[in-house]
């Protein structure tokens, strides 16, 4: 049988969500976890690979297993997991069912932290200068996301991915004065590597006047690189809705 499962976890002390040679990551922790569980050999497919550092509210992914379920299995697997993974819920799906190739749909949010918060270094990004940018030039930025197909000047140059189109659905800055936070709602149907963290520290960039919105646009038109580009650091990067067509 095949299941999908939904999870989440923070990312601090992980490589990622994909499995690493020298390095903890993820898919290693979980993978064992259900092997010992279900005593027998487990491989587990992620509905993405999330980077070193980055979190993940809402997860999918799958496996295949032979016999039956135990009722105590959640209880059992969450027990045995570290305190940083949690699996919500198990169900079974038809075979062919693919946790990364069947979604149609992926959200992230990014916060930033407008006040050092000794509660939040590990999910948010505190940069002092970010109480200076202006959250409406941030949006032009993020207005300008939809109205592209491919976002090269979005992904990290040493990606192998084998094309850059993407449709970006909504793409949103959001100030919440009372907890002193930034935040960025991005969703689209597919995200390349480093997409998002790159996207937010050209909405940085922008506020603060390092680069012009003329510069960004420029840069989707003819699909070059910015003059000036920032990838933001991990910590902030939640993962954090997957969406599928059953």
């Amino acid at each position: 049988m095949r299941y999908f499962l939904t999870l989440s976890y923070l990312g601090s002390r992980y490589s990622g969500w994909q499995v690493q040679p020298n390095a903890p990551s993820v898919q290693t922790t979980l993978e064992a976890a259900l092997s010992t569980i279900l005593r027998q050999p487990v491989g587990v497919t992620g509905c993405g690979r999330t980077d070193a550092g980055v979190h993940a509210r809402y997860y999918v992914a799958h496996f295949d297993a032979g016999g039956d379920i135990p009722p105590t299995f959640l209880r059992g697997l969450n027990s045995i997991l570290p305190n940083d993974i949690a699996v919500y819920s198990i169900r079974t799906v038809h075979q062919d069912a693919h946790a990364r190739y069947d979604a149609f749909e992926r959200s992230y949010e990014y916060h930033i932290a407008l006040r050092k918060d000794p509660f939040a270094t590990e999910t948010a990004w505190f940069f002092p200068q970010s109480g200076q940018a202006e959250v409406q030039k941030m949006q032009e930025v993020a207005d300008l996301l939809p109205k592209y197909a491919v976002f090269f000047p979005f992904c990290k140059t040493d990606s192998s991915t084998e094309g850059y189109a993407c449709t970006v659905k909504s793409a949103l800055w959001t100030h919440s004065p009372d907890e002193y936070r930034l935040i960025f709602y991005i969703s689209a149907n597919r995200f390349l590597r480093g997409m998002v963290r790159l996207i937010v520290g050209a909405c940085m960039n922008v506020a603060l006047g390092k680069i012009d919105l003329t510069d960004v646009r420029s840069a989707l038109e003819t699909q070059t690189l910015l003059k000036k580009s920032l990838s933001v650091p991990p910590q902030g990067l939640f993962l954090t809705d997957v969406k599928y067509p059953y």
